[in-house]
């Protein structure tokens, strides 16, 4: 039976609540968030791709997580993950997720602190992940390897992946980290069973026009094995992790709490009052 098309307009809506509860992104760590109507067309086909599925999401700085919770949750989709778990080095992230779940009361949404650095907390616990990590334009691709070596880990390298990396017709440098993760996919057990070339655009100020695309990776039958998951410790994967010059030296990014979320900080404005006011 053909799935009923969705309610743009609740669709819409629904996105400018998860836009307004994301924390801003840091730049340093590769943080670039995609654009809300491309949000909307991704939440959609990942809503349906993990359909069902307990999945781990590996970074999630868009809240494509929070995403296809709240489109089931509110009924905008008929489909949905049956449990989302977000792993990401970045606190801010984590509580936010934390937040809308208990604020819009959906059980099957929860984040963890974690660094992709260190050995995978729950291995083989997931049926897919998803991942949008450092494109790796200096680095070959190796960000977006550790990334989803993660991923990998979390489904016990039998389920399928979801990897969102750049995608550019002009450019030499998507095409190589492209080349690099499908290798990195072969090596590991997996085949590219999809690819959706340049489907989205992000608030990135020095390349506008940048697109990615969702990379699907499948596993080989009989690729599941038991899982060892260690640290990342070789220098040669460490290199330009965040873009040139740009070496991991945080272990996360811890939230500085304050009590009005989702509203303008007094450090953002200055109050110029009316004359005869105090």
């Amino acid at each position: 039976m053909a799935k009923k098309q969705i309610d743009l307009r609740m669709a819409m809506n629904a996105i400018s609540d998860v836009v307004q509860n994301r924390p801003r992104p840091l730049r340093e760590f590769d943080q670039i968030y995609m654009k809300s109507g491309d949000m909307v067309m991704q939440t959609e086909f990942v809503a349906n791709w993990v359909e069902d599925k307990n999945v781990a999401f590996i970074g999630d700085g868009d809240a494509i997580s929070i995403s296809i919770a709240y489109f089931k949750h509110c009924g905008i989709t008929e489909y949905g993950p049956k449990s989302v778990t977000v792993f990401d080095f970045d606190e801010r992230i984590v509580e936010a997720i934390r937040r809308f779940a208990q604020k819009e009361d959906i059980p099957n949404l929860t984040a963890e602190l974690y660094n992709v650095l260190d050995a995978f907390p729950k291995p083989g616990a997931f049926d897919l992940f998803y991942t949008n990590p450092p494109w790796g334009q200096h680095n070959d691709g190796e960000s977006v390897n550790v990334f989803a070596q993660r991923g990998m880990e979390a489904v016990g390298y039998r389920g399928d992946g979801m990897i969102v990396i750049a995608d550019d017709k002009e450019l030499e440098w998507p095409k190589q980290v492209l080349g690099k993760v499908q290798r990195f996919g072969a090596e590991s057990g997996y085949f590219v069973s999809r690819m959706m070339p340049r489907l989205h655009l992000y608030h990135l100020d020095d390349a506008p026009d940048l697109q990615s695309c969702n990379l699907v990776l499948s596993a080989l039958p009989g690729a599941a094995r038991a899982v060892e998951s260690t640290p990342v410790v070789e220098p040669e994967r460490l290199n330009n992790f965040y873009g040139r010059s740009k070496a991991p030296r945080v272990r996360y990014v811890r939230e500085k709490k304050r009590l009005n979320y989702g509203m303008a900080n007094e450090d953002e404005y200055e109050l110029i009052l009316l004359e005869g006011q105090s």
